[in-house]
């Protein structure tokens, strides 16, 4: 890589505009597009989604699992999509959510983040819920590899209330620990640092510094209610380090690849008219 991977988002948030789609291609979109509950209708699904918005939007992010389900084909098609995605000039953020100790997490980390892997990425989705320092062999690939990683620290989901929220010895939450080693991740990197936080859009009363000089991929936005005019709100003076996550409200316009392309093009408008 020739530069860090918060360098390289950056830029691409800047010039693409500040929006992450997600590929869902689960049973019910593809129906709705037409398509079979197979490989067949994955792999249609998926090159459709890459060729509308990869030339496009800062951010693809694909997830793993509505991939793996297939077996060793759908990650054949996932290995396709994320180096088509990436040769378009989109950056690919896997979404595979993964929480491990010692060498399975090694194992994880290169199979995401080592640049030898078919299935390499610009960055991957990890769970800290084993102990942030678990997460050490992600951390040290992605600084290898010019890549990156997002921890969840304050999901959206109302079962991550009774983790994330509570608090321990130090009198921190367990959110607010995450964060804060993120930030200490982050420390002296410029413009931006390569280690994110998942925080959901569709939160209220954040009661955490958010300023871990990363960025912030927010889900949320669109179907689960959140709008880009709720993102001052919701991360106050972090917004513009905000990568908000849309996925249902863009695939649904399929199959049309200008569809697709206009409405998140519209999606893009309204966050940086939101946030700036």
């Amino acid at each position: 890589m020739t530069s860090p991977f918060g360098t390289r988002l950056r830029q691409a948030m800047d010039k693409r505009g500040p929006l992450c789609v997600g590929i869902d291609p689960h049973a019910a979109l593809l129906e709705a597009w037409g398509l079979g509950d197979d490989v067949a209708g994955l792999e249609r699904f998926t090159r459709t989604v890459v060729e509308a918005l990869a030339g496009e939007v800062a951010v693809l992010k694909p997830q793993s699992a509505f991939f793996e389900r297939f077996g060793s084909r759908g990650i054949a098609v996932l290995e396709q999509a994320v180096a088509d995605a990436r040769s378009a000039g989109a950056l690919v953020l896997m979404d595979a959510k993964r929480g491990d100790i010692g060498s399975t997490m090694a194992a994880y980390a290169d199979a995401f983040l080592a640049l030898t892997s078919p299935l390499f990425s610009d960055a991957v989705t990890v769970s800290p819920y084993l102990g942030f320092g678990s997460l050490r062999p992600a951390f040290d690939a992605a600084r290898a590899s010019g890549s990156g990683v997002f921890a969840l620290a304050l999901t959206s989901n109302p079962e991550g209330h009774e983790v994330q929220h509570a608090v321990g010895e130090d009198g921190r939450t367990v959110a607010q620990s995450v964060l804060r080693q993120l930030a200490a991740e982050n420390a002296d990197a410029h413009p931006l640092g390569s280690f994110g936080a998942v925080v959901g859009a569709t939160l209220r009363d954040i009661d955490a510094d958010l300023d871990i000089n990363g960025p912030l991929l927010a889900p949320g936005v669109g179907a689960q209610g959140a709008t880009p005019a709720d993102l001052p709100a919701v991360f106050g003076a972090a917004a513009p380090n905000v990568l908000p996550s849309v996925s249902r409200d863009v695939l649904k316009h399929g199959p049309s690849v200008a569809a697709l392309r206009e409405v998140s093009a519209r999606f893009v408008d309204e966050v940086r008219g939101a946030i700036g």
